[in-house]
């Protein structure tokens, strides 16, 4: 069986976290048999996996989560998509919920992730729910309420010294080690899997319909690349006929995407507020690239200052969402500053966290 492959080498693979080569690995994105929605039988009751026939793996492990709110925010003259409901708080769970079917697929008996607060709470929630062993390394100085939503899911939570890079390099140290199965949110392909979910029922909550634009926060591209796969599989489908321009949300100080687009000075300041997109080597960095050209994409970087406002404001909306959540409807407004986004454009924006675990 070698259902991963390396786009970069062509290495093929029964289970694997990278390729030898150093790459990341992907699957073979299979496409339902119905040539249109019509003619498929959706059924929504069971959340996200109603798309099952998108997926490379079967639903081992859920808990009925998604479709989550698709909702109108005046305000911003767009609609939120509002991933935060989930089952742990954020998006993540979409692709959490795609790799511990996998880990329980291949009979895995331990899953190690390393994480700023929220894949981590996912993985450590959805492995409590397979009956799979957990262990996180997380940053030493992750806020305390994703910590206790880690260690209440029975996971065990290792703390790590030093930048984001050095909490990856901790866990994947012990990876190498045999102490787990790498269910990364960065490197495993099926969590992508997962988070491409957002894009089938984003179409199917606007009939088949495909926004103008979407915009989202980017650390790792987790969200981004999974709307980018998720557009582009209903796509080659035949059940959309277009795809909407992604628009990423990077933290300044940590946005090595708009650094690469549009040079030094537009990436750099400072934003303490989005840590869970302190990010500054994505590990599918070129594929993310790949997806800002292939849709006539683009990146921003924003500072602090303009998080909190902008988080201040959706609070007083109604939207309790955690301060990384705050980026991606403050790249709205800029991106329609600089009119890059025109005023009767159809805008959809990912809301990705809970302010519950602040």
């Amino acid at each position: 069986m070698t259902d991963l492959h390396c786009p970069a080498c062509g290495n093929e693979y029964a289970d694997r976290w990278r390729c030898e080569c150093g790459e990341p690995l992907e699957y073979e994105q299979p496409l339902p048999d119905a040539d249109s929605p019509a003619d498929a039988d959706l059924d929504l009751s069971r959340g996200l996996w109603a798309f099952s026939e998108f997926l490379p793996v079967e639903p081992h492990v859920t808990l009925g989560e998604g479709p989550t709110p698709l909702v109108e925010a005046p305000a911003w003259d767009a609609e939120f998509k509002l991933d935060w409901t989930f089952p742990s708080g954020s998006f993540k769970d979409r692709g959490a919920t795609a790799v511990l079917s996998r880990a329980a697929e291949l009979g895995v008996e331990r899953v190690v992730e390393d994480s700023s607060g929220n894949a981590g709470a996912a993985i450590a929630t959805y492995a409590a729910r397979s009956g799979i062993d957990c262990a996180v390394y997380v940053p030493a100085d992750v806020k305390p309420g994703k910590v206790r939503a880690i260690e209440r899911a029975g996971a065990a939570v290792e703390r790590v010294e030093g930048s984001r890079e050095a909490v990856t390099d901790a866990c994947v140290a012990a990876v190498e080690g045999g102490e787990g199965w790498y269910a990364s949110h960065a490197w495993n392909p099926y969590f992508f899997a997962g988070t491409a979910t957002m894009a089938y029922e984003l179409a199917w909550q606007r009939g088949w319909s495909v926004p103008d634009a979407v915009v989202l926060p980017l650390g790792h591209g987790t969200m981004f690349l999974g709307a980018y796969r998720g557009f582009r599989a209903l796509r080659d489908a035949g059940w959309t006929d277009s795809m909407p321009r992604l628009l990423g949300a990077q933290a300044a100080g940590y946005a090595p995407v708009v650094e690469e687009l549009h040079g030094e000075a537009a990436a750099a300041g400072d934003n303490d507020a989005a840590d869970g997109i302190q990010i500054r080597e994505p590990v599918r960095f070129g594929e993310i690239l790949g997806a800002v050209e292939a849709t006539d994409g683009d990146a921003i970087a924003l500072g602090s200052e303009a998080v909190e406002r902008e988080l201040d404001a959706l609070h007083r909306a109604g939207f309790y969402v955690e301060p990384t959540c705050a980026v991606a409807p403050a790249a709205l407004r800029a991106y329609r500053e600089r009119r890059e986004v025109a005023a009767d454009d159809d805008v959809v924006v990912g809301l990705s966290g809970s302010g519950l675990k602040g």
